[in-house]
Protein backbone atom coordinates (compact mmCIF):
# COMPACT_ATOMS: atom_id res chain seq x y z
CA UNK A 1 0.00 0.00 0.00
CA UNK A 2 1.44 3.43 -0.42
CA UNK A 3 2.00 5.80 2.14
CA UNK A 4 2.34 9.68 1.98
CA UNK A 5 5.40 11.48 2.72
CA UNK A 6 6.62 11.85 5.85
CA UNK A 7 5.33 15.01 7.02
CA UNK A 8 7.45 18.66 7.46
CA UNK A 9 7.27 18.55 11.43
CA UNK A 10 10.56 16.90 12.17
CA UNK A 11 9.32 15.05 15.39
CA UNK A 12 6.45 13.81 13.42
CA UNK A 13 8.69 12.69 10.22
CA UNK A 14 11.43 11.03 12.73
CA UNK A 15 9.12 8.75 14.05
CA UNK A 16 7.88 7.83 10.59
CA UNK A 17 10.79 7.57 9.05
CA UNK A 18 11.89 5.30 12.13
CA UNK A 19 8.72 3.11 11.95
CA UNK A 20 9.36 2.57 8.42
CA UNK A 21 12.91 1.42 8.90
CA UNK A 22 11.32 -1.09 11.50
CA UNK A 23 9.06 -2.34 9.22
CA UNK A 24 11.66 -2.70 6.69
CA UNK A 25 13.48 -5.18 8.48
CA UNK A 26 10.43 -7.07 9.14
CA UNK A 27 10.31 -8.42 5.61
CA UNK A 28 12.37 -11.15 5.11
CA UNK A 29 14.47 -9.26 2.52
CA UNK A 30 14.99 -6.54 4.80
CA UNK A 31 16.32 -8.27 7.78
CA UNK A 32 20.30 -7.26 6.97
CA UNK A 33 19.56 -3.80 6.98
CA UNK A 34 21.03 -2.17 9.97
CA UNK A 35 19.20 0.72 11.65
CA UNK A 36 20.79 3.98 13.29
CA UNK A 37 24.49 2.91 12.14
CA UNK A 38 26.60 5.97 12.69
CA UNK A 39 27.90 7.27 9.51
CA UNK A 40 31.68 7.37 11.09
CA UNK A 41 32.17 4.03 10.15
CA UNK A 42 31.17 3.91 6.64
CA UNK A 43 33.29 7.34 5.61
CA UNK A 44 36.90 7.35 5.76
CA UNK A 45 36.60 10.97 7.53
CA UNK A 46 35.12 9.24 10.39
CA UNK A 47 32.44 11.58 11.17
CA UNK A 48 28.88 11.56 11.05
CA UNK A 49 25.93 10.56 13.03
CA UNK A 50 23.12 7.65 12.64
CA UNK A 51 21.23 6.97 9.32
CA UNK A 52 18.31 5.60 9.60
CA UNK A 53 18.36 2.88 7.88
CA UNK A 54 21.90 0.99 6.06
CA UNK A 55 20.73 -1.66 3.13
CA UNK A 56 23.52 -3.88 1.90
CA UNK A 57 23.12 -4.20 -1.90
CA UNK A 58 24.41 -7.44 -3.69
CA UNK A 59 22.01 -7.29 -6.96
CA UNK A 60 20.23 -5.67 -8.85
CA UNK A 61 16.98 -7.08 -7.20
CA UNK A 62 18.50 -6.22 -4.02
CA UNK A 63 18.40 -2.27 -5.11
CA UNK A 64 15.27 -2.49 -7.15
CA UNK A 65 13.73 -3.89 -3.48
CA UNK A 66 14.86 -0.83 -1.35
CA UNK A 67 14.58 1.65 -3.67
CA UNK A 68 10.95 0.72 -4.42
CA UNK A 69 10.09 0.64 -0.65
CA UNK A 70 11.77 4.14 -0.20
CA UNK A 71 9.37 5.64 -2.82
CA UNK A 72 6.84 4.09 -1.09
CA UNK A 73 7.63 5.68 2.33
CA UNK A 74 9.01 8.80 1.65
CA UNK A 75 11.91 8.08 2.10
CA UNK A 76 15.64 9.47 0.96
CA UNK A 77 18.39 7.71 -0.42
CA UNK A 78 21.61 7.90 -1.50
CA UNK A 79 24.51 5.49 -2.35
CA UNK A 80 27.87 4.56 -0.61
CA UNK A 81 30.95 2.69 -1.24
CA UNK A 82 34.38 3.10 0.49
CA UNK A 83 32.92 6.49 1.63
CA UNK A 84 35.59 8.88 0.40
CA UNK A 85 35.06 12.40 -0.69
CA UNK A 86 31.79 12.68 1.75
CA UNK A 87 31.49 14.49 4.88
CA UNK A 88 28.62 13.05 6.94
CA UNK A 89 26.54 15.44 8.63
CA UNK A 90 26.84 14.93 12.55
CA UNK A 91 22.75 14.67 12.54
CA UNK A 92 23.06 11.60 10.39
CA UNK A 93 21.14 10.80 7.22
CA UNK A 94 16.97 10.51 7.44
CA UNK A 95 16.79 7.72 4.79
CA UNK A 96 18.04 4.21 3.56
CA UNK A 97 21.85 4.25 2.45
CA UNK A 98 22.60 1.37 0.11
CA UNK A 99 25.98 0.53 0.85
CA UNK A 100 27.54 -1.38 -2.48
CA UNK A 101 28.77 -4.76 -1.61
CA UNK A 102 29.11 -5.82 -5.43
CA UNK A 103 32.55 -6.81 -5.37
CA UNK A 104 32.81 -9.38 -8.39
CA UNK A 105 35.79 -8.40 -10.99
CA UNK A 106 35.47 -10.56 -14.12
CA UNK A 107 38.34 -10.79 -17.00
CA UNK A 108 37.44 -10.33 -20.40
CA UNK A 109 39.01 -10.25 -23.83
CA UNK A 110 40.98 -6.76 -23.63
CA UNK A 111 38.36 -5.44 -20.66
CA UNK A 112 37.50 -6.30 -17.43
CA UNK A 113 33.85 -5.68 -15.15
CA UNK A 114 34.41 -4.65 -12.22
CA UNK A 115 30.84 -4.67 -9.21
CA UNK A 116 30.91 -0.97 -8.53
CA UNK A 117 31.77 -1.98 -4.41
CA UNK A 118 34.45 -3.32 -5.22
CA UNK A 119 37.43 -1.09 -3.43
CA UNK A 120 39.08 1.41 -6.30
CA UNK A 121 42.42 0.49 -4.95
CA UNK A 122 41.80 -3.23 -5.19
CA UNK A 123 40.43 -2.96 -8.44
CA UNK A 124 44.11 -1.30 -9.85
CA UNK A 125 46.27 -4.41 -7.98
CA UNK A 126 43.78 -7.32 -9.02
CA UNK A 127 44.47 -6.01 -12.57
CA UNK A 128 48.23 -5.46 -12.58
CA UNK A 129 48.06 -8.57 -11.11
CA UNK A 130 46.45 -10.34 -14.34
CA UNK A 131 48.65 -8.39 -16.27
CA UNK A 132 46.11 -5.18 -17.01
CA UNK A 133 48.51 -2.56 -15.86
CA UNK A 134 46.56 0.52 -17.24
CA UNK A 135 44.97 1.47 -13.93
CA UNK A 136 48.61 1.69 -12.43
CA UNK A 137 48.17 5.90 -12.28
CA UNK A 138 45.48 5.49 -9.90
CA UNK A 139 47.59 3.63 -6.97
CA UNK A 140 46.63 4.27 -3.90
CA UNK A 141 43.57 6.08 -4.70
CA UNK A 142 40.76 5.70 -1.71
CA UNK A 143 37.27 4.70 -2.42
CA UNK A 144 35.33 2.67 -4.36
CA UNK A 145 35.15 1.35 -8.17
CA UNK A 146 31.28 2.74 -8.35
CA UNK A 147 32.87 6.34 -6.61
CA UNK A 148 35.63 6.89 -8.77
CA UNK A 149 33.28 6.14 -12.10
CA UNK A 150 30.66 8.46 -10.55
CA UNK A 151 33.44 11.04 -9.48
CA UNK A 152 35.73 10.73 -12.61
CA UNK A 153 38.55 9.80 -9.91
CA UNK A 154 41.83 10.62 -11.40
CA UNK A 155 45.48 12.00 -10.97
CA UNK A 156 48.64 12.24 -12.69
CA UNK A 157 47.51 13.39 -15.93
CA UNK A 158 44.79 10.51 -15.80
CA UNK A 159 40.98 9.98 -15.42
CA UNK A 160 39.21 6.65 -14.83
CA UNK A 161 36.39 7.82 -17.30
CA UNK A 162 39.52 7.40 -20.23
CA UNK A 163 38.93 3.75 -19.27
CA UNK A 164 35.32 3.34 -18.92
CA UNK A 165 33.44 1.22 -21.26
CA UNK A 166 30.56 0.11 -20.06
CA UNK A 167 28.27 1.27 -16.97
CA UNK A 168 25.58 -0.80 -15.58
CA UNK A 169 22.80 1.63 -14.26
CA UNK A 170 19.97 0.87 -12.24
CA UNK A 171 16.83 3.64 -13.01
CA UNK A 172 14.34 4.54 -10.46
CA UNK A 173 11.49 2.83 -12.43
CA UNK A 174 13.66 -0.41 -12.26
CA UNK A 175 14.95 -0.60 -15.65
CA UNK A 176 18.72 -1.26 -15.81
CA UNK A 177 20.61 0.55 -18.42
CA UNK A 178 23.66 -0.21 -20.30
CA UNK A 179 25.54 3.74 -20.81
CA UNK A 180 28.68 3.54 -22.97
CA UNK A 181 31.32 6.39 -22.29
CA UNK A 182 29.75 8.82 -24.52
CA UNK A 183 26.61 8.83 -22.73
CA UNK A 184 27.82 9.22 -19.51
CA UNK A 185 29.03 12.81 -19.50
CA UNK A 186 32.99 12.68 -18.08
CA UNK A 187 34.12 16.16 -17.33
CA UNK A 188 36.63 16.64 -14.23
CA UNK A 189 35.67 15.05 -11.08
CA UNK A 190 32.39 14.42 -12.60
CA UNK A 191 29.83 12.61 -14.59
CA UNK A 192 26.18 12.51 -15.93
CA UNK A 193 26.23 9.63 -12.63
CA UNK A 194 26.47 12.17 -9.98
CA UNK A 195 23.56 14.52 -11.16
CA UNK A 196 21.39 12.00 -12.62
CA UNK A 197 18.92 9.44 -10.82
CA UNK A 198 20.22 6.37 -11.38
CA UNK A 199 22.27 3.22 -8.98
CA UNK A 200 25.67 2.29 -10.52
CA UNK A 201 26.10 -1.34 -10.46
CA UNK A 202 29.19 -2.65 -12.72
CA UNK A 203 31.30 -0.73 -14.96
CA UNK A 204 33.09 -2.21 -17.55
CA UNK A 205 37.07 -1.00 -18.77
CA UNK A 206 39.04 -1.34 -21.57
CA UNK A 207 41.79 -2.50 -20.03
CA UNK A 208 44.63 -4.35 -22.72
CA UNK A 209 47.22 -6.74 -21.46
CA UNK A 210 50.61 -5.37 -21.40
CA UNK A 211 53.80 -5.78 -20.01
CA UNK A 212 53.75 -5.29 -16.35
CA UNK A 213 57.08 -4.92 -15.42
CA UNK A 214 56.24 -0.85 -16.10
CA UNK A 215 52.86 -0.73 -14.03
CA UNK A 216 54.16 -2.50 -11.75
CA UNK A 217 57.16 0.23 -10.95
CA UNK A 218 54.53 2.98 -11.75
CA UNK A 219 52.12 1.48 -9.08
CA UNK A 220 55.22 1.36 -6.44
CA UNK A 221 55.88 5.59 -7.62
CA UNK A 222 52.73 6.55 -6.95
CA UNK A 223 52.11 4.28 -3.65
CA UNK A 224 55.30 5.58 -1.88
CA UNK A 225 54.49 9.58 -3.55
CA UNK A 226 50.89 9.49 -1.73
CA UNK A 227 52.90 7.95 1.22
CA UNK A 228 54.75 11.23 1.54
CA UNK A 229 52.35 13.41 1.17
CA UNK A 230 48.89 12.21 1.78
CA UNK A 231 48.06 10.80 5.73
CA UNK A 232 48.55 7.48 6.77
CA UNK A 233 46.41 7.38 10.14
CA UNK A 234 44.62 10.72 10.25
CA UNK A 235 41.07 10.18 8.72
CA UNK A 236 39.86 12.40 5.77
CA UNK A 237 38.16 12.68 3.13
CA UNK A 238 40.91 13.18 0.12
CA UNK A 239 41.63 16.43 -1.57
CA UNK A 240 38.87 19.02 -0.40
CA UNK A 241 38.53 21.04 -3.05
CA UNK A 242 39.03 20.63 -7.18
CA UNK A 243 42.29 22.11 -8.85
CA UNK A 244 41.48 24.81 -11.10
CA UNK A 245 40.79 24.82 -14.69
CA UNK A 246 44.23 25.51 -16.96
CA UNK A 247 45.08 29.31 -17.81
CA UNK A 248 45.47 27.83 -21.58
CA UNK A 249 44.15 25.13 -23.53
CA UNK A 250 45.52 22.01 -23.33
CA UNK A 251 47.46 23.23 -20.54
CA UNK A 252 47.73 21.44 -16.59
CA UNK A 253 44.75 22.00 -13.87
CA UNK A 254 46.31 24.57 -11.09
CA UNK A 255 46.50 23.16 -7.79
CA UNK A 256 44.39 24.43 -5.20
CA UNK A 257 46.66 23.36 -2.45
CA UNK A 258 49.33 25.53 -3.89
CA UNK A 259 46.88 28.51 -3.69
CA UNK A 260 46.63 27.65 -0.32
CA UNK A 261 50.24 26.73 0.67
CA UNK A 262 50.54 30.84 -0.50
CA UNK A 263 48.38 31.72 2.51
CA UNK A 264 50.29 29.28 5.28
CA UNK A 265 47.08 27.01 5.32
CA UNK A 266 49.07 23.80 6.86
CA UNK A 267 48.31 23.63 10.52
CA UNK A 268 45.15 25.41 10.07
CA UNK A 269 42.51 24.46 12.62
CA UNK A 270 38.81 24.89 13.76
CA UNK A 271 38.07 22.11 16.70
CA UNK A 272 39.21 18.88 15.70
CA UNK A 273 39.55 19.25 11.90
CA UNK A 274 43.00 20.80 10.90
CA UNK A 275 44.34 21.60 7.36
CA UNK A 276 46.87 18.37 6.72
CA UNK A 277 50.78 19.50 7.57
CA UNK A 278 51.99 18.08 4.09
CA UNK A 279 48.98 19.09 1.81
CA UNK A 280 47.55 22.11 2.41
CA UNK A 281 44.29 20.70 0.56
CA UNK A 282 43.41 18.11 2.79
CA UNK A 283 41.59 18.61 5.73
CA UNK A 284 42.38 15.65 8.85
CA UNK A 285 40.31 14.54 11.05
CA UNK A 286 42.65 14.90 14.27
CA UNK A 287 40.30 12.87 17.01
CA UNK A 288 36.75 13.92 17.55
CA UNK A 289 36.09 16.23 15.00
CA UNK A 290 32.57 17.52 13.79
CA UNK A 291 31.01 18.28 10.51
CA UNK A 292 30.41 21.54 11.75
CA UNK A 293 34.25 21.86 12.50
CA UNK A 294 35.30 20.54 8.87
CA UNK A 295 32.55 23.19 7.38
CA UNK A 296 34.14 25.86 9.15
CA UNK A 297 37.48 25.17 8.45
CA UNK A 298 36.73 24.60 4.59
CA UNK A 299 34.69 27.76 4.72
CA UNK A 300 37.85 29.88 6.06
CA UNK A 301 40.12 28.21 3.60
CA UNK A 302 37.50 29.30 0.62
CA UNK A 303 37.19 32.93 1.87
CA UNK A 304 41.05 33.02 2.07
CA UNK A 305 41.48 32.09 -1.12
CA UNK A 306 38.97 34.19 -2.70
CA UNK A 307 39.94 37.29 -0.61
CA UNK A 308 43.34 37.02 -1.46
CA UNK A 309 43.35 35.69 -5.12
CA UNK A 310 39.66 36.23 -6.61
CA UNK A 311 39.16 33.11 -7.28
CA UNK A 312 36.20 30.57 -5.28
CA UNK A 313 37.08 27.18 -4.81
CA UNK A 314 34.85 24.51 -5.21
CA UNK A 315 34.54 21.80 -2.83
CA UNK A 316 35.09 18.62 -3.85
CA UNK A 317 34.20 16.43 -1.06
CA UNK A 318 30.23 16.25 -1.01
CA UNK A 319 28.31 17.03 2.57
CA UNK A 320 25.55 14.16 3.60
CA UNK A 321 22.77 15.84 5.20
CA UNK A 322 20.17 14.62 6.75
CA UNK A 323 18.28 15.31 3.38
CA UNK A 324 20.97 14.09 1.14
CA UNK A 325 24.03 15.34 -0.73
CA UNK A 326 25.06 19.02 -1.21
CA UNK A 327 28.83 20.69 -1.66
CA UNK A 328 30.58 20.38 1.67
CA UNK A 329 31.71 23.99 1.79
CA UNK A 330 28.76 26.05 3.56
Amino acid sequence: MHRPSPPDNSADRARLVAEAVADLRRLPWGAGVRSGEALAGLTTFRIGGPAAGVCPVQTPDDARRFLDFAAERGLPTVCLGGGSNVLADDAGFAGLVLLMSGTHVRLESGAVRAGAGLGFDALVERCLQEGRPGLAFASGIPGSVGGAVVGNAGCYGHEIGEFVEEALVLRPDGRLERLGRGDLGFAYRTSRLKTEAGLLLEVTLRLEPADTAAGAAERAEHLADRRRKHPTSEPCAGSYFQNLPPLEPGGRRRAAGMLLDELGARGWREGDAGVFAKHANIIVNLGRATSGDVLRLAGRMRDAVRDHHGILLEPEVRHLRPTGFAPAAD
